[in-house]
């Protein structure tokens, strides 16, 4: 079973917990659902150069809470909290309500599979060798402390004329353990030759 599912959604409620936190009726659910996804799409595109592994939005009775979390907080805030200021007031147009941003450092990106993920993209698309790249981020990984790390590429790798799936792993990824810390992401990474699909896992250790 730990095989065929999402690693994160496998875990929910045990030590994974959901993005959206918040409870609705049955009346209020759908728009809130797609005030949800409005909100993300437009924070992922509006800022596309920040590395953001993860956003969690929060609902209240009066406000929305949307927690940022990032490896360089820095570029969101900008100068004395002018640009976050800025993304305050559009994302407040889209939800309608009173909004409050808060913005939280990843301390040891190295351990993010999404960060991991979207390096690795960001450097193929660079024309760089897939191999070189994600057998550096491996080590890397390994080397913050993570107990195992698996990393799946597919798609015409190296601009081959047939797709094809590869598989990097070292240390050990305990997938059907549901105790076990697994950060889990799936990436696309848009080429010439076509979409290149990378599947990072990162086991971190047993909860408890």
């Amino acid at each position: 079973m730990g095989q065929k599912v999402n690693p994160i959604i496998f875990r929910l409620g045990i030590n994974k917990f959901w993005n959206s936190i918040w409870y609705s009726d049955k009346k209020k659910f759908l728009d809130n659902l797609r005030n949800d996804y409005l909100i993300r799409n437009f924070i992922n595109i509006y800022l596309h150069k920040v590395p953001i592994s993860n956003i969690i939005i929060e609902r209240l009775s009066s406000n929305i809470i949307i927690n940022i979390y990032t490896s360089k907080p820095g570029i969101i805030i900008g100068k004395k909290g002018e640009d976050l200021i800025k993304l305050k007031n559009k994302i407040s147009g889209i939800s309608k309500i009173e909004t409050l941003i808060k913005v939280f450092e990843v301390k040891n990106p190295e351990l993010d599979a999404k960060l991991i993920s979207e390096n690795i993209s960001f450097q193929i698309k660079k024309k760089k060798s897939f191999r070189k790249v994600i057998k550096r981020y491996i080590q890397q990984s390994m080397k913050y402390g993570a107990l195992g790390i698996k990393i799946k590429i597919s798609g015409r790798l190296g601009g081959s004329d047939i797709a094809r799936s590869e598989w990097y792993k070292e240390g050990r990824i305990p997938l059907h353990t549901i105790r076990s810390n697994i950060d889990y992401n799936c990436s696309i990474c848009k080429t010439t030759y076509g979409i290149i699909g990378i599947k990072v896992w990162v086991f971190k250790g047993m909860i408890f």
